[in-house]
């Protein structure tokens, strides 16, 4: 009796460490990124324990949220200027910013086959409606007008252009049909490496400057073990697994 006593207290001191390490973080996620870090994120409580409130939404509307004091530990954003503009006015830990995805464009269509593989379908349907996100706060924006300028259709496009307040909104005017194509992330359309519905092109990566998405620790997160972690995690091997899955470079 007395042995089994000693066995159950040596078990729960063995897991006591486990259980007082598990810290819990606020992380701002760039909309674009929504379903693998939902993913990431139910793989990383999993394996260590904490929990990791997540908030998606624009670069840009998540910026004005940390200037304004939301207490996020971590940045996921869309692009690299946000996360080196908070460090320069230290919201965010100097040397903790690293490239974490490397983004893919496409337009997409709802309908099957209505978006060629090259492209042409932007000169060569009578649409009424092409969906991008907002260019000024969404980097998957400033992307679409770069290419539509790539091309020569910035200007003719323009009455037809509707915009997403963020990549999630975008992606849902096409997907509801209120818009008749559009262009998103790739991440949104794919599943096992083909997009799962509807049609869509995918752009070159010349078309564009490169949707280089940094992650940053924030000031908030600086001292919370559970904000290391995530970042530690994220440049895992399971994680580049789930990220690379989802369309994305590294």
């Amino acid at each position: 009796m007395n042995r089994m006593r000693m066995t159950l207290v040596a078990a729960l001191a063995a897991l006591t460490p486990l259980i007082g390490h598990a810290d819990e973080i606020q992380v701002a996620v760039a909309s674009n990124f929504t379903a693998p870090m939902r993913v990431i994120t139910e793989q990383f409580e999993r394996d260590t324990g904490h929990k990791v409130l997540l908030s998606f939404g624009s670069t840009g509307k998540l910026y004005a949220q940390i200037r304004n004091g939301a207490p996020f530990s971590i940045l996921l954003a869309a692009d690299e200027q946000i996360p080196v503009r908070l460090e320069d006015e230290g919201l965010g830990v100097a040397g903790s910013r690293f490239t974490y995805a490397i983004g893919t464009l496409v337009l997409w269509s709802a309908n099957e086959g209505y978006v060629d593989d090259q492209g042409k379908v932007l000169t060569d349907q009578a649409y009424r409606h092409l969906a991008i996100a907002n260019p000024k706060t969404a980097p998957y924006g400033a992307a679409a007008m770069a290419t539509l300028t790539k091309l020569g259709l910035a200007d003719s496009v323009r009455g037809k252009l509707v915009q997403g307040e963020n990549i999630a909104q975008t992606h849902q005017f096409v997907a509801s049909g209120n818009a008749e194509l559009g262009f998103v992330a790739l991440s949104q359309v794919i599943e096992s490496g083909e997009i799962r519905q509807g049609s869509g092109w995918i752009v070159p990566a010349t078309y564009h400057p490169p949707i280089r998405q940094d992650a940053l620790l924030l000031t908030n997160g600086h001292d919370n073990p559970a904000a290391h972690a995530l970042l530690d995690y994220l440049r895992s091997a399971k994680a580049t697994e789930v990220i690379n899955a989802y369309g994305y470079g590294r």
